[in-house]
């Protein structure tokens, strides 16, 4: 008759072996089950091990009662495994006695905290700011974004116990304290990371509008402009980032204030907390203003900032006199653009383009206009859908407040032939203005850094969707700033994780969320065990170790 009998190992684990007595009442080993080093581990192996040795056609009374084994204890004391994926707390081994077969008890997402947890650690999140509470607060933002009082549901799914909600406000409160504020840590780590990976020479500007649920303003929050086209009380949002998206500086403004005005104070604070003498700031053409530009020059910046299509005539002026309206596809005119209105510094006497410099042209910044076939295509498709949408509403068909190339006149509403036919013109053309010189940067560089603006364009996405941003429910201003602490902490992990597996949070998250660690209680013990981990995680989870 086949039995179970315990052997302790030469490395000091219990073996679980099923064996019968043969004729000379010798022991002979039928099956080996296994090896335990932990109490769970071994009423696991028991249990497989009954199973082999138990009478199937034997039946069994269901009398209602809850199948027992008793404890079974290790032989010996092995030593602490070392090949778990996390650690695990030694249990105390209860007293001998019955226990209930093997449950489970719980399962989380342990694999998902842990994975995220080491890119938050490597990028010196944990060194900066040692608060386990606000790292937990910035994981459960990556993988389900939702309000403080909900948050604790989402760490407890991922294996953490959570903090009480009056500890999660009071960390918040630490995280925008004026004496020990995180965000100024955070950056710093973060500018650390971003010049050791890589160089922050040129950095990339930004903004964006978040809204409330709120039905009246307040000092910060504001009806304004909004990139959303809604009349809710907002911010202004503004974000620095490196040339690979990597989040630098983050500010916040009121609701109404315009783009133009943000740029130099998030620049100036940047500049001076990190102590830097010069760089590059990229822009979009929002930015462009007289009073921008000067600024960021006697500051000892370099800009490159989009110039708008209706100053191409001033800029191209020459051009236009030498060479009539005939652009080639790919074509770059390197010139000049007036500071202010007009001037002479790009004479239309003179056929050469006349090569900027901040002592010849002191009137004027570094103009690079580019042409392109597919541009045009673009544009003149779009000005077909406005100038349809204007000879309907000059025909009464539709009403529009304020339609392109509508003449408001006594006499009636005409179509602005004169506006049209500039528009079309001037089709194709995407222009770049800087203070820098030729021989620092030439255009087609100019050119392709500006290009990279998608970069911030692509974090505020991240944070308006993955990360969920907006709406907003916070009413104060410190409250509105640790929100903000708390996306820019999180941007900056999932622009990392991203980077290193080439796939966006959201796709990380989703894939590692369903790997669930399970909590078994057995053999009076309980111990978690983690998933079975395919092969493509495998490569994920590597490639997010960096």
């Amino acid at each position: 008759m086949a039995f179970i009998r315990r052997v302790r190992t030469a490395s000091g684990a219990t073996a679980v072996q099923v064996a019968e007595y043969t004729s000379g009442r010798r022991q002979r080993i039928i099956a080996h089950i296994g090896s335990a080093h932990t109490d769970a581990e071994l009423g696991i192996l028991l249990a497989r091990a009954r199973e082999l040795v138990e009478d199937r056609d034997q039946g069994q009374l269901d009398l209602g009662l809850e199948p027992v084994q008793p404890r079974t204890a290790l032989i010996g004391v092995p030593a602490a495994p070392t090949d778990t994926l996390f650690e695990t707390t030694p249990t105390t081994a209860s007293p001998a006695g019955p226990v209930s077969p093997g449950r489970v008890t719980g399962t989380s997402s342990r694999l998902l905290f842990g994975s995220l947890a080491t890119v938050y650690d490597s990028l010196g999140f944990t060194t900066a700011v040692a608060d386990d509470v606000f790292r937990d607060l910035v994981i459960a933002r990556l993988v389900e974004p939702t309000s403080l009082a909900d948050t604790g549901r989402v760490l407890t799914e991922m294996g953490r116990e959570p903090a009480s909600y009056s500890t999660l406000r009071r960390t918040l409160g630490r995280a925008v304290s004026a004496a020990d504020g995180y965000r100024d840590r955070i950056a710093e780590a973060c500018f650390t990371h971003a010049t050791t990976s890589g160089d922050v020479s040129l950095c990339l500007y930004d903004v964006t509008t978040l809204y409330f649920e709120a039905e009246k303003e307040d000092q910060l929050r504001k009806v304004g402009y909004s990139k959303e086209r809604r009349v809710d009380p907002q911010i202004v949002v503004g974000l620095l980032v490196d040339r690979n998206g990597f989040p630098l500086e983050i500010g916040c403004f009121e609701g109404n204030k315009a783009e133009k005005h943000t740029v130099v104070p998030i620049v100036r604070q940047f500049q001076a907390r990190h102590r830097l003498e010069s760089f590059v700031i990229v822009a979009d053409a929002g930015m462009l203003s007289a009073e921008n530009l000067t600024a960021l020059d006697d500051a000892d910046l370099r800009f490159i900032v989009g110039s708008r299509v209706t100053k191409a005539p001033i800029d191209l002026e020459s051009h236009f006199h030498w060479h009539g309206e005939i652009f080639t596809d790919g074509q770059v005119i390197d010139t000049v653009t007036p500071k202010r209105g007009a001037n002479l510094d790009n004479s239309p006497s003179v056929r050469a383009e006349p090569v900027w410099d901040p002592g010849t042209h002191p009137g004027s910044w570094r103009a690079v206009w580019a042409y392109s076939t597919k541009r045009c295509l673009r544009d003149n498709r779009t000005l077909n859908v406005q100038e349809t949408r204007a000879r309907e509403v000059i025909a009464g068909e539709k009403t529009d407040r304020a339609p392109r190339f509508v003449k408001n006149s006594k006499a009636g509403k005409p179509l602005d032939e004169a506006a049209l036919a500039r528009a079309r013109r001037l089709a194709g053309l995407k222009g770049y203005v800087t203070n820098l010189p030729v021989d620092m940067m030439g255009a087609g560089e100019v050119i392709g850094s500006y290009h990279d603006l998608w970069h911030v364009e692509q974090s505020f996405r991240m944070s308006k969707t993955d990360l969920a941003a907006r709406p907003m429910f916070a009413r104060t201003r410190d409250a509105i700033e640790a929100h903000l602490t708390i996306v820019f902490t999180a941007l900056a992990v999932a622009r990392t994780a991203q980077d290193r597996t080439g796939e966006s949070i959201r796709a990380i998250v989703r894939r590692l969320r369903v790997l669930r660690s399970a909590t078994i209680t057995i053999n009076g013990a309980e111990q978690t065990f983690d998933p079975h981990i395919p092969a493509d995680e495998q490569a994920l989870l590597a490639a997010m170790r960096g």
